[in-house]
Parts: structure tokens; sequence; C-alpha cells
């Protein structure tokens, strides 16, 4: 299931919270210093990891320095699932 990390929040990311399905994100790609998700959209992030893969994002951690791209979060949730 890692392996499907990256793919399915770019997916999910993409077409839920930006609202642009066909948006394609890079797995390195800078999400949050960029603007691409904004600080509205961050809660948002936090949820989907909560609930698809069962791992607590802290409101301190919603920021560019913890993840700003899609490996970042994937190595986040790996990490907490370990």
């Amino acid at each position: 299931m890692t392996d499907d990390i990256v793919p399915a929040l770019a997916q999910h990311i993409a077409a839920k919270i930006l609202k642009q399905p066909k948006l394609i994100l890079k797995p390195d790609e800078p999400l949050i210093s960029s603007g691409v998700i904004d600080s509205f959209s961050l809660v948002d992030v936090a949820l989907l990891v909560e609930d698809t893969y069962g791992v607590r994002i802290g409101d301190s951690e919603l920021n560019a320095e913890t993840f700003d791209t899609l490996n970042q979060l994937a190595e986040l949730i790996r990490a907490r699932q370990a």
C-alpha cells in the first residue's frame, strides 16, 4: 500500500481539495510554499491523511516545514504507520 501513497494523495488532492481532477501533481512539486495548497486546504489534507491512512497530523505540523511535497507527506505517513 505504501507504494501507492503518492499517486493516491495526488489524485485526491487534485480532485477533491483543489477541484481540478485533471491536474497532475508531481511527487516533488512544492505544494504549500508555491501556493498550490492554501492554509484552508491544509486542514482538508490533514483530514484526508487521518481518514485514509489512520495517521494524525497535528495542527502545528500543517506547514511547508513539515511537508511541502507529496513525497514528504508520504514519508511522514510511512513513518507514523511504522
